[in-house]
């Protein structure tokens, strides 16, 4: 069976969900999880993700992101294969953590209310899952979003975007008040919790009005087409890969012609290496071809020396 398009467009917004292999545990302590965000944070700064919700529960996570760059599949290559790597180097273990592919559900950005609904359902997923007793707040469910909601801006990473739910929930400004009203309305959604509200985004492609299911259709078939130019017109991975290497090489005065003449380990070329593999999601091996340092695996133990000095 042939696998479902990955839809990818700017400025697309996508639930996505993913279960541990044979629905085993993906985080078996808080430092795996902390591991997890912080892999997540990186995959941010390399992708320009924004993160409207998130929670971990304990074998599966869901993310509530929003792609500037039409780069959903390169990304969460990146991240769900570098979180394993470090996982299963943490716990001394090889081989899949992750069950097949994550579900990426496509979520109608209009103020209509879906990405509240979504944001609602992560929100929400410690209560269906009786991990919080009836009397406690859902802020005490340390591994969701809801908290960054409810702290001042300056405590929130740069990739945890908050306005557009408040927005849509009609809370003018992100101010003390406005994170008090927005706890007391997630409190009361909590309380009308309806499992059948939901079914669309545990089954379904997509969530949104007709009119958003039409303009996906369109791109599906324009996608499906073997002559279409959308992907040629939209910069690529490694595009952006190709113009902050070139923005790199000026920085330190590098020509292309002479990086075959520099020893593999020049300093400068391990430099530039760390910056493109903090901000892109090329591979080690693509980095090493591309700065003449040899195998990927040569150029991954430079940047990690660098970051110890």
């Amino acid at each position: 069976m042939a696998r479902k398009l990955r839809l990818q467009y700017p400025n697309a917004i996508y639930h996505v969900l993913n279960r541990g292999d044979r629905r085993e545990a993906i985080f078996r302590d808080d430092k795996d999880r902390q591991m997890f965000l912080a892999t997540l944070a990186q995959a941010c700064l390399k992708t320009g993700w924004q993160i409207h919700a998130y929670c971990l529960m304990s074998n599966h996570f869901h993310l509530v992101v929003e792609t500037p760059e039409p780069n959903l599949v390169a990304g969460m290559k990146w991240f769900l294969g570098t979180y394993t790597s470090r996982f299963n180097r943490r716990h001394k273990l090889f081989g899949h953590l992750f069950s097949g592919r994550y579900k990426a559900l496509i979520v109608g950005g209009s103020a209509n209310g879906y990405l509240r609904t979504v944001c609602d359902y992560v929100h929400l997923n410690p209560v269906r899952a009786r991990l919080l007793a009836p009397e406690q707040p859902l802020r005490d469910y340390r591994w969701s979003s809801l908290a960054y909601y409810l702290c001042s801006p300056a405590e929130r990473p740069a990739w945890m975007r908050t306005d557009r739910m408040l927005g849509e929930l009609g809370i003018p400004k992100d101010s003390a008040a406005g994170r008090r009203m927005f706890e007391q309305m997630s409190e009361e959604r909590r309380q009308r919790d309806d499992p059948n509200e939901f079914k669309k985004l545990r089954r379904g492609w997509f969530f949104g009005d007709d009119e958003f299911r039409q303009e996906l259709l369109e791109q599906i078939q324009t996608l499906s087409q073997p002559h279409h130019g959308g992907e040629e017109k939209q910069e690529s991975a490694e595009a952006k890969a190709q113009r902050l290497l070139s923005q790199e090489l000026k920085r330190w005065g590098l020509k292309p012609t002479e990086l075959q003449l520099r020893p593999k380990g020049d300093e400068a070329k391990v430099k530039v290496a760390a910056q493109l593999r903090s901000q892109t999601t090329m591979s080690w091996a693509w980095i090493a071809q591309e700065l003449a340092m040899g195998s990927g695996g040569y150029v991954a133990n430079c940047v990690r020396a660098l970051s110890k000095e």
